[in-house]
């Protein structure tokens, strides 16, 4: 893997830069990106503290059957369905992460604990309705933005990462594709068991209030670096 530059070590959320064809293409699409150090004796794989599952738990405990019903109406859901069908998905096939977690909870009983990491991170949505990721900030180059993909280029910087289709939008650092957007993540650039540094970002659409996406990322940037 390349060598890659530290992220710059910004306190609060930044807003992620965007190609100008995704500018004028998207205008409401926005990436707020931040840092989070991990300051739990857990491992981020290992699995939560009993707070976090208490979290989980009474998370399960408020959202049942009938708001789990009327969820992709309220304002939020209702704005990544909008997107998801502006960008070519159909969200009832490819569901909006709070509509994939919400349907997950109906089927399971509730939200299941997984480990650390996943636990907040659906914490954060759950409570938002905004979905946040998180990489191993050791492996970013730079500042996170959103872009499309290139000819021939590859899901991060791993040689045997997978290819690219062109114009596919991508979360990328100054080097290299890092996250499809609204998928998955770059072998490689996934935060491990040893991980303290954490480059979290969010992906914010028209009509998602900017106080929703910063709560996300505080509830995320609190839960890890709670001691």
């Amino acid at each position: 893997m390349a060598e890659v530059k530290r992220l710059s070590d910004h306190e609060e959320s930044v807003a992620g830069w965007r190609a100008p064809e995704v500018e004028e293409e998207l205008p409401g699409l926005r990436l707020l990106a931040g840092q989070a150090l991990h300051k739990r004796a857990q491992q981020l794989t290992a699995g939560s503290p009993p707070e976090i599952r208490q979290r989980l738990s009474e998370l399960s405990n408020r959202v049942r059957g009938a708001r789990a019903v009327a969820i992709r109406r309220e304002p939020v859901p209702a704005a990544y369905r909008v997107f998801f069908r502006h960008i070519g998905l159909e969200p009832d096939t490819v569901r909006t992460p709070i509509e994939a977690a919400i349907l997950e909870r109906m089927l399971r009983g509730g939200f299941l604990t997984r480990c650390l990491l996943d636990d907040v991170l659906l914490l954060a949505l759950v409570d938002t309705g905004v979905p946040v990721w998180a990489l191993d900030a050791e492996t970013v180059d730079g500042q996170l933005g959103v872009r499309a993909s290139r000819q021939g280029e590859r899901l991060g910087r791993a040689a045997d990462a997978s290819l690219l289709p062109a114009g596919r939008l991508v979360v990328a650092d100054s080097s290299a594709a890092l996250a499809i957007l609204f998928g998955e993540l770059a072998p490689g650039h996934e935060p491990g068991a040893g991980t303290r540094r954490l480059a979290l970002f969010a992906v914010q659409v028209a009509g998602v209030p900017d106080l929703f996406v910063e709560e996300a990322l505080w509830i995320c940037r609190a839960a890890f670096e709670q001691l």
